[in-house]
């Protein structure tokens, strides 16, 4: 049975999140405030107080989510004045203030399950990573063109999920670096996302759910070791080549091959022949650029990182040198800057936009590549 016990009537706009401690309940409003109250539930009917602190008006706008740290000492908030606030839950103080890069309004925000990191997402498509205790950037991502929405950690805190309102789901490390991506996990736009807390400690295994705007909520396996490495959300392996046939018959079908998965299953193709299938069996089965992709990102973990984009973390092909002295696959740099002025690495502002071809490293990467 289900029954109304208490209506809660602080705020006067709309109510974007709420959350839950052990001992507190957090609501976020677009009237710019959070509202923290005591909660007990020692009856069937509990009670709530709220907190003489209470409502916390740190926020120039409209507060989009908040979250509790799992050790439930601290409370988050996101808000479109770009910023993330961390407060101390028994004084209402601020315990610190990070501005997103880019100062673009925070949609989202997750702490990991030690508390010592915190993610936000943004509504120009960046992912942000932060040290909690030491209230400093760690690292920034882009995503995509678009808002990012939706972020959890998993249970063992090596892993993070996000999702924008483009549709698609994506598993980062904590260097930031994209170990999976489920470019169409719902087509209308992803909702939410949340790793189960259920894990045992050896068990490699953990679930992800998503929801979205297709009215579907998708539940994930995502295959994680302690030694890290490639993950793959939805199958059992973690590296391509130990892929069985039934993972390449699943990759084919969400490439939208499906008329292929008998022929390669009738040639009993896992894998590592997957990878090794010659350019003319390609060709004629028109499956060579997605493969291409495939074993371009299969390979990326024995890539030096030096050849490595440091924004979609892919082996570059035209690098160029920005003003702040790295080098970028071109169209990557080109698409930050039409977004951003500021470094992708240091977030510091670009002293200009002009881009240099590294012909050095091109010349390096070329090498490389031939010996490989």
């Amino acid at each position: 049975m289900v029954s109304l016990i208490c209506t809660l009537q602080g705020h006067w706009d709309d109510v974007n999140w709420c959350a839950w401690s052990a001992t507190h309940l957090a609501t976020c409003s677009g009237d710019k405030t959070l509202r923290v109250y005591s909660s007990t539930s020692s009856s069937s009917r509990g009670s709530f107080t709220e907190e003489p602190y209470s409502p916390l008006t740190g926020h120039g706008y409209g507060v989009h989510c908040c979250c509790f740290s799992p050790c439930g000492q601290f409370l988050a908030s996101c808000s479109t004045d770009a910023t993330t606030v961390v407060w101390s839950v028994s004084s209402g103080e601020v315990e610190a203030e990070l501005a997103h890069p880019g100062r673009s309004a925070v949609r989202v925000c997750a702490f990991s399950p030690d508390a010592k990191h915190l993610v936000s997402g943004a509504a120009d498509g960046t992912l942000a990573l932060w040290d909690v205790p030491d209230r400093r950037l760690i690292s920034t991502q882009a995503v995509n063109e678009a808002t990012v929405v939706a972020c959890s950690f998993s249970p063992c805190g090596q892993v993070l999920a996000s999702g924008s309102t483009y549709g698609d789901l994506r598993l980062w490390d904590l260097d930031m670096n994209q170990v999976h991506v489920e470019k169409n996990a719902h087509d209308l736009g992803v909702s939410c996302c949340c790793f189960s807390p259920h894990r045992d400690r050896d068990d490699p295994v953990m679930h992800l759910a998503s929801c979205g705007q297709d009215s579907l909520v998708k539940i994930w396996t995502v295959f994680w070791t302690s030694a890290g490495g490639r993950t793959a959300a939805g199958r059992s392996r973690l590296l391509v080549s130990d892929w069985s046939e039934e993972d390449v018959g699943a990759w084919l079908t969400e490439e939208g091959l499906e008329g292929l998965v008998d022929t390669f299953r009738a040639n009993n193709i896992d894998g590592a022949e997957l990878l090794g299938v010659t350019k003319e069996t390609l060709v004629e089965l028109h499956v060579g650029e997605k493969l291409e992709e495939l074993k371009g990102v299969s390979a990326c973990s024995g890539v030096p990182d030096e050849y490595l984009c440091p924004i979609t973390r892919e082996l570059m092909k035209e690098p160029v040198m920005a003003s702040d002295g790295f080098s970028y696959e071109r169209e990557a740099i080109e698409n930050w800057i039409a977004r951003n002025r500021s470094s992708p690495m240091t977030n510091l502002p670009l002293r200009t936009t002009l881009l240099t071809p590294n012909h050095t490293l091109k010349m390096a990467l070329g090498r490389w590549t031939a010996n490989r």
